[in-house]
């Protein structure tokens, strides 16, 4: 049986030409291709856009129609029990046993996934510290609240001290505090493992991910740096300023990713080739514009050709 190897270091996740197609010839995933090393990658798109087939794929819970996934050269898919000794992971939809406390549905875990149960409640008491649940520890979980729950979640997709932490639309239910706590116990994580963002929120990732890839309709749009997402992505982002009646035609002929009230109007950000009017004043790109700049673009694409 091949083994994985201890050098956290020399970890390299390889996604090659992965695709997944469900009944009714749906395709979930087409040729997708990535090549992972230690550091946070944000995975954005938009809902339905194969984030969660190509999470459960990563985690041995799906097996791809075609494709392989290779961890430090061995195949995750004919050996999945290697993936899943250094595998940390966070499903969209987390379950719990209502009757437990959080010390021992995390013992159960422990138990569960052949950890040493007796060495092991040090931790739990340190990452139920760690996501802010140590004065809920002996409550059952029936009466967690969803952030509360979703805490909990991040805490056990830890309790290995994972090498690859794949974690799937994190911050849902959890307010500011804890989203921008969460974000930060990631980036730190990610100094010596593989990290794997999933989510539809850019915010969720621009504060924290060395690398953004961007899946639409099933395939890898985009794979670069925030920095030369947004680079690429300038002299296409403008101020216009309207009446608020002028907003909703505004938003029918153009891509608006936000919009201010001001004295003199709404100050609106249009994403658009061309200055969309001639009164329009060049802005610099943000993350969130770049991200629907490049989604709006593959759509077009899109329209020219079916990408199935």
């Amino acid at each position: 049986m091949p083994q994985i190897q201890s050098n956290w270091k020399k970890m390299e996740l390889i996604i090659d030409g992965v695709s997944k197609r469900y009944k009714g010839n749906v395709w979930a995933l087409r040729d997708f291709t990535l090549t992972l090393k230690p550091g946070l990658l944000g995975l954005l798109g938009p809902n339905g856009a194969g984030k969660t087939t190509l999470m459960r794929i990563l985690a041995t819970v799906l097996k791809p129609t075609k494709g392989s996934v290779m961890l430090n050269g061995i195949d995750i898919n004919e050996h999945p029990n290697e993936m899943r000794k250094v595998l940390g992971y966070l499903p969209q939809d987390f379950g719990v046993y209502k009757h437990l406390n959080a010390v021992e549905f995390l013992l159960y875990l422990a138990s569960v996934r052949g950890l040493n149960v007796l060495r092991i409640k040090d931790r739990i008491d340190q990452l139920l510290e760690m996501v802010n649940l140590h004065t809920a520890r002996k409550q059952p979980l029936g009466q967690y609240s969803g952030g509360m729950k979703q805490r909990l979640g991040i805490a056990q997709a830890i309790l290995n001290d994972p090498q690859v932490l794949i974690v799937d639309e994190p911050t849902a239910g959890l307010d500011p505090t804890a989203r921008v706590r969460f974000r930060n116990l990631l980036a730190e994580l990610s100094a010596d493992r593989i990290v794997i963002l999933s989510t539809h929120i850019v915010s969720d990732v621009e504060s924290a991910a060395a690398e953004i890839a961007i899946i639409h309709h099933g395939r890898l749009s985009v794979h670069s740096s925030p920095e030369e997402l947004m680079k690429n992505t300038h002299g296409k982002v403008w101020e216009v300023v309207v009446s608020s009646s002028e907003l909703s035609e505004l938003k029918e002929s153009f891509i608006i990713s936000g919009s201010t009230q001001k004295t003199d109007g709404t100050h609106a950000r249009v994403i658009h080739e061309k200055p969309p009017i001639l009164e329009a004043q060049p802005l610099d790109p943000s993350l969130e514009d770049a991200y629907l700049y490049h989604l709006n673009r593959n759509d077009l694409s899109d329209a020219e050709g079916d990408y199935l």
